[in-house]
């Protein structure tokens, strides 16, 4: 494909391998060769590297080359023929539930479930309040804040579903934790950024409900959201907080 370069593809993800196995295609040796790291600038031996990286660990290399050998291309077509399934029926889910939308025409395994601005504000669903009602019904969904983008262009806040073939398994009972929790949130207040809640979150941890901590990351400028994460997480495996 013309403008095309690389390729990444992270054989966990959709290859069903264990982490820590991924695999770049380069147009052309020239580009490939920009990746190696080389360095003679120590008084040992001469350093070539395929990355940045040294030493690493050869058992997640080898039971990748295990799976992908013992799936097989028909094995590997028949877990992309089960993802492709549970997506359909989640869009087509999603598509139906009132005050609720599905973002753009997805054609891989991701849907984003955003607000239907089209219904009444009465009848509208927060993409935030409903993940933490989906999660009272036994299903953990990705909360992703509206994000400008540099061209201007504005993507909504959403609900984001990754899906697997496992989904296929429980995608009935997802549809119904969906239909249930958009029925338990719909024709609430969208969830607020509250300007005091970096602070108490640092102090007492996160709870257990998110929509609110979300919409304030959503409302936070970048120099002041990624210091705030940092010690948010920092905070949380702090050894003298346990």
């Amino acid at each position: 494909m013309p403008g095309v370069t690389s390729l990444s593809a992270d054989l966990h993800k959709y290859g069903y391998a264990p982490k820590g196995a991924s695999v770049v295609l380069y147009r052309g040796q020239e580009r490939h060769l920009a990746q190696y790291f080389v360095t003679s600038a120590w008084p040992g031996y001469p350093v070539v590297n395929p990355t940045v990286l040294g030493s690493r660990a050869a058992g997640p290399l080898a039971a990748a080359w295990a799976i992908t050998r013992a799936l097989g291309t028909a094995g590997l077509a028949r877990l992309v023929a089960r993802t492709r399934r549970a997506t359909r029926a989640l869009v087509e889910a999603g598509e139906q539930i009132e005050g609720l939308g599905v973002v753009g025409r997805p054609d891989g395994p991701l849907v984003a479930l955003a607000t239907d601005d089209a219904v009444p504000a009465d009848r509208r669903v927060d993409p935030f309040l409903l993940v933490d009602a989906v999660r009272r019904h036994g299903f953990l969904l990705q909360a992703q804040p509206a994000l400008t983008q540099d061209d201007g262009t504005r993507l909504p806040r959403t609900a984001h579903l990754t899906v697997t073939p496992v989904t296929e398994r429980v995608a009935d009972e997802l549809v119904e934790a969906l239909r249930a929790g958009a029925d338990e949130v719909r024709g609430l207040p969208l969830a607020a950024p509250d300007p005091a809640l970096a602070q108490r979150v640092l102090a007492e941890g996160l709870p257990d409900d998110l929509a609110v901590v979300m919409a304030t990351l959503e409302a936070l400028p970048p120099e002041v959201k990624h210091p705030v994460l940092a010690q948010v997480l920092q905070a949380a495996i702090d050894p003298s907080r346990a």
